[in-house]
């Protein structure tokens, strides 16, 4: 089992799991974290920190292309061991529908 990133994360990006995971496993996207699930040790610390509820363990249904879309974006982004300031509207885009279709960027992020 590891843990994932889904959809709601994107546009909120508010790193506040970042700050609590032991092992440096999330890598930063333009818009989006992701978890890399080889590097994730399966703690769960993470996924009651997120505030927009945008980290599910795998096990759950569904998420399979969710584990593909962390793991290849894994490892084209640079990593990600201190929190910043999230996006300024990101509370308007917490719990949009479609937000992968609409919104998600493959372009990477600034990293540590």
């Amino acid at each position: 089992m590891t843990y994932v990133v889904i959809d709601n994360c994107i546009k909120c990006k508010y790193m506040d799991c970042i700050e609590v995971c032991p092992v440096d496993c999330f890598y930063e996207g333009e818009n989006m974290l992701v978890i890399h699930p080889d590097e994730c040790i399966d703690c769960g610390v993470c996924e009651p920190e997120c505030p927009a509820d945008a980290i599910k363990p795998d096990t759950e249904p569904g998420l399979d292309s969710w584990l593909k879309v962390n793991a290849d974006y894994a490892e084209k982004w640079p990593n990600i061991t201190a929190k910043k300031e999230p996006p300024a509207d990101g509370k308007e885009f917490d719990g949009v529908d479609n937000k992968f279709e609409k919104y998600f960027s493959s372009e990477p992020g600034e990293g540590d």
